[in-house]
């Protein structure tokens, strides 16, 4: 059987891609809806000016800019004036956070965050760490759910700001931000939300949620890579929000920049397509999951679902199949595209943080796997990636036995 290694080599490559390849990892990124590219194509050959010139071509540019503002801030119930477009949730988590920092009250230096954050929020916090900031995380049950009585037992005057991701991108468990940000607004703390795998995925009410901040991404919702956004309540851009880089001052000063226009006008448009279809996609996500695991679970002896399956994101599937190494099966069905349930950093395999700080040991962490389920996704599809992962599974069991 082929070996991790092997992934690189262009030969298995493309006797890989000679069959037919099942896309099954929608957390990492999603395809581009076929009106999204139609969109960015008509943009990148006729609107093309800067949208910060005067003169036409840049006024149609922002025109394009300003519609789609529109339509991110509708599929959230929000305010235009209240978007600030980014390269990604990425920059959106970093400027949220290195913004308030830069801006906040000298009293309040303790920022909480769950334990289960994107790196692109941890790894922030620990450069704050290093400026002074106590950064404290707040645990999570053996299904990703934050503790929020550890929550509230932390939150005081001190805390500059509290930082809890809507659904986590490695199991789907979804937290429970209006309470979260109740208790921090009690105690005057600014609450940021990394809301990357939920908008375009489950309904989605800003004004439900209660926070100051919000961080969205175009490619985890059927629209281009490289574009993002941040909600910003109004009255925080440049009093308590700061801008970190300097420029030309676009983006209420707080983003400087010529304004990706083609990735913000495919954004807006993926935003406009989700929130119609939204309930059918919830259904039928939901659905293949849930039939995924079902016959995964039956087929592989010891196989367990992790995560909160009562509040979780529909499409997401993290399973642990004991004894089998996850990059070694994902070696060995390459026709089918999933994501191990560990994160590469400085070329070194790391158990993924997520499932450890949920309970599970080294071993089941290294064996895990992350199945995404999207728009695009069959019960074929589903079918057959049933049927490839469970025989590989099985056969590197007896391998490793």
């Amino acid at each position: 059987m082929p070996t991790p290694a092997d992934i690189g080599d262009k030969g298995f490559l493309a006797r890989a891609e000679m069959r037919r390849t099942i896309y099954l990892d929608n957390n990492a990124t999603t395809p581009c809806a076929p009106e999204v590219i139609e969109g960015i194509l008509e943009c990148l050959s006729s609107d093309y000016g800067n949208p910060s010139s005067s003169h036409i071509m840049g006024r149609r540019a922002m025109q394009r800019v300003e519609e789609a503002r529109e339509q991110v801030a509708d599929s959230i119930g929000g305010d235009p004036a209240e978007i600030i477009f980014t390269s990604g949730a990425t920059e959106s988590n970093n400027l949220a956070l290195l913004g308030v920092a830069e801006g906040g009250e000298p009293s309040r230096r303790r920022i909480l965050v769950s334990a289960v954050e994107h790196k692109s929020v941890l790894v922030t916090c620990s450069i704050l760490a290093q400026r002074g900031f106590t950064v404290e995380e707040i645990p999570v049950d053996h299904t990703g759910l934050l503790r929020v009585e550890a929550l509230r037992a932390r939150v005081g005057p001190d805390v500059l700001l509290v930082s809890v991701q809507a659904a986590n991108n490695e199991v789907g468990t979804l937290q429970p931000i209006g309470a979260i940000a109740q208790y921090a607004h009690e105690h005057g703390a600014l609450v940021h939300c990394d809301t990357a795998q939920v908008l375009g995925k489950t309904p989605l009410c800003i004004g439900d949620l209660g926070v100051d901040m919000a961080s969205f991404s175009g490619h985890k919702m059927y629209g281009p890579k490289g574009i993002g956004a941040l909600f910003v309540k109004q009255g925080l851009a440049g009093s308590k929000v700061v801008p970190v880089l300097g420029g030309g001052g676009q983006e209420l000063g707080l983003r400087p920049g010529t304004l990706n226009v083609p990735g913000i006008v495919g954004m807006g448009i993926a935003c406009r397509l989700s929130q119609p279809r939204l309930d059918q996609d919830m259904v039928e996500t939901e659905s293949l999951r849930d039939l995924l695991e079902d016959k995964l679970l039956a087929l592989v002896p010891g196989a367990k679902v992790n995560g909160n399956r009562a509040a979780r994101l529909p499409g997401t599937s993290s399973i642990t199949f004991p004894g089998v190494p996850a990059d070694a099966l994902i070696a060995n069905v390459p026709e089918v595209c999933v994501s191990a349930g560990s994160a590469c950093t400085s070329g070194a395999v790391a158990p993924s943080h997520v499932l450890l700080a949920m309970g599970l040991s080294r071993d089941d962490a290294e064996c895990t796997i992350r199945i995404g389920v999207g728009r695009f996704t069959t019960k074929e599809d589903i079918e057959t990636a049933v049927r490839l992962l469970s025989s590989a599974a099985l056969a590197l069991r007896l391998q490793v036995q």
